[in-house]
């Protein structure tokens, strides 16, 4: 589904990734783990197309994408979530995700289909009820059940989740993991970083360790988080 072929990304004299490769199945739910500043969120601008590598190369479905625009990215089957979610604040919950539909990779003809797929992925978010408040007036929880929403309205087959779980109470990362359950079972194929280690763990099929912009571990879930690799990353060499 996604190969991401020896990438390096440089922002002047830093090396924000190192010859990085993954490769990622079709269905496959693989986490993405690693301290701040470690190049997660450079590598998610990579495949989705904001940031060109300056050496390497992505492909998706067996298509080369590296240095195609967002948009065609997108209209190709990749979603993708914003550690900071960006919906339109002064549009309401319908038309953020009515956007998505209308514009998607296959976005329906008449207006009353785009209508009824902007409900049922408002139902699917927890968000029916919520349809015509102002994005700007949610809950930190809500916006990012509507950036959720507005991921899948473009009918991605590859959706890459910055921190869904990031900020919420116990009660919400539940409710993410059971969001996560909900989208294995829709088939789509997820690269995820989370920071919870019980987010990824309960998630994953495997986890990368990003640590300056290279790969340093790779494995299932609880094979990473007891590897001396880890421990280095946040915690430094012995």
């Amino acid at each position: 589904m996604l190969d991401v072929r020896s990438v390096s990304v440089a922002f002047g004299g830093l090396r924000a990734l190192r010859s990085v490769e993954v490769a990622i199945a079709d269905r496959e739910i693989v986490g993405l783990l690693g301290p701040n500043g470690s190049g997660k969120t450079t590598l998610f601008n990579v495949v989705s197309g904001l940031v060109r590598p300056a050496a390497g190369e992505v492909w998706f479905g067996g298509v080369r994408i590296t240095g195609l625009a967002p948009w065609k990215i997108a209209r190709l089957g990749i979603g993708r979530t914003f550690q900071i979610a960006r919906p339109f604040p002064r549009m309401s919950v319908f038309d953020n995700v009515l956007a998505g539909v209308t514009f998607g990779a296959r976005p329906a003809s008449r207006r009353i289909d785009r209508a009824r797929e902007v409900d049922r992925l408002l139902a699917t978010v927890g968000l029916a009820e919520k349809a015509s408040a102002r994005a700007s007036t949610l809950s930190l929880g809500e916006t990012k059940r509507l950036e959720l929403a507005i991921a899948l309205s473009t009918r991605p087959t590859l959706l890459l989740l910055d921190e869904l779980a990031s900020g919420l109470s116990p009660k919400g990362r539940e409710e993410v993991i059971r969001f996560y359950a909900r989208l294995r079972e829709r088939g789509l194929t997820i690269f995820a970083i989370e920071h919870s280690l019980a987010v990824l763990n309960e998630v994953s099929d495997r986890v990368l360790l990003l640590d300056q912009g290279a790969v340093v571990a790779e494995g299932p879930p609880r094979a990473v988080f007891a590897s001396r690799e880890l421990r280095a990353a946040y915690l430094g060499d012995e």
